[in-house]
């Protein structure tokens, strides 16, 4: 009896472990075919980075935070700025349609290299760089270890200052071999995605995501099993990163213009862009009145005009 149990219960779990496998795929294949790249895929070393090229004027590249993709900057802020510039967004490495290539979760300073290259390749050699975010703290790397390649420094709610809040739990989990390989497999077969739809709304709080930011962004792309592990992986790594670059900050000698939301309960502005502004010389901060954490989104001509500052601080326009 017992061997029969054992049995069944082997039975059940290897068709829950092939339905789930099966429903993956399914889905993230339905994701990619619904939201394709928005741009063109370059080979950069080896690796595939997705990039979006759009307008013409002096170069800008945007790069999104954590868990998005192009379509979070070309939503609303990119299509502003190419009445002006020559702007390029990337998906940083793991997500989107760009290449994950550190087994370990790709660093920022990583990061910052391999999209300078990009840019390089598309003849930016010396552009503004805008992050949100994570992606912010990208763009700090950037700064820092690439001063030669960048022209004017724009951070958009960016996370910057060592914190003391431990990571989730879901990322804690996703950032492991075991989350990956039993966890991960679950969201993207049975989470739907009218649900992490609706878990915008908490990311843009206390905005709600805009009419037609979900149909365009891509939720499906999200919660893809290799994107939600790269994701966590980097986040997982973030803070002994930027408390590593931090010391650095001094070192930053292009023009830098910071934007944050007071209303900010992601990325706090009193703990990060109120001392980052301190630590970097002549940087410049806008307070937005009420703004959550997506500033991008929700108030893309102010970002837009903190990008003009910052090209006019530069001598570009």
């Amino acid at each position: 009896m017992a061997t029969k149990v054992l049995i069944s219960l082997g039975l059940a779990v290897l068709g829950l472990v092939i339905l789930t496998t099966w429903r993956s795929a399914r889905n993230e294949a339905l994701a990619e075919a619904a939201f394709p790249p928005e741009g063109r895929i370059l080979d950069v070393g080896g690796i595939s980075v997705h990039a979006v090229v759009m307008g013409d004027g002096p170069d800008v590249v945007l790069i999104h935070g954590s868990s998005g993709n192009t379509r979070d900057m070309t939503f609303a802020l990119a299509p502003i700025l190419a009445k002006s510039y020559r702007v390029i967004v990337f998906d940083r490495p793991g997500l989107g349609y760009s290449e994950s290539f550190n087994p370990d979760g790709e660093t920022i300073i990583e990061q910052a290299d391999i999209l300078q290259r990009a840019a390089a390749q598309l003849g930016a050699e010396k552009p503004i760089v805008a992050g949100q975010s994570y992606g912010g703290s990208v763009s700090l790397a950037w700064a820092v270890t690439r001063p030669e390649n960048i022209s004017a420094l724009v951070l958009i709610a960016p996370a910057a200052i060592p914190w003391e809040t431990p990571l989730d739990g879901f990322n804690r989990l996703a950032s492991t071999t075991a989350g990956n390989l039993l966890a991960l497999p679950l969201i993207s077969s049975f989470v739907p995605e009218w649900y992490v739809t609706q878990a915008l709304d908490k990311v843009f709080a206390p905005q709600t995501a805009p009419e037609g930011y979900a149909e365009h962004f891509g939720p499906g792309l999200t919660i893809r099993r290799g994107s939600m592990h790269a994701n966590a992986k980097q986040r997982a790594n973030l803070l002994d990163e930027i408390t590593r670059l931090q010391p650095r900050y001094s070192e930053i000698s292009v023009p830098t213009e910071i934007i944050h939301g007071t209303a900010d309960d992601t990325v706090g502005l009193e703990w990060h862009s109120e001392r980052l502004i301190e630590q970097i010389p002549g940087a410049e901060l806008i307070e937005l009145p009420g703004v959550g954490h997506m500033p991008q989104v929700v108030a893309a001509p102010e970002v837009a005009a903190a990008i003009d500052r910052a090209a006019q601080r530069a001598g570009l326009r």
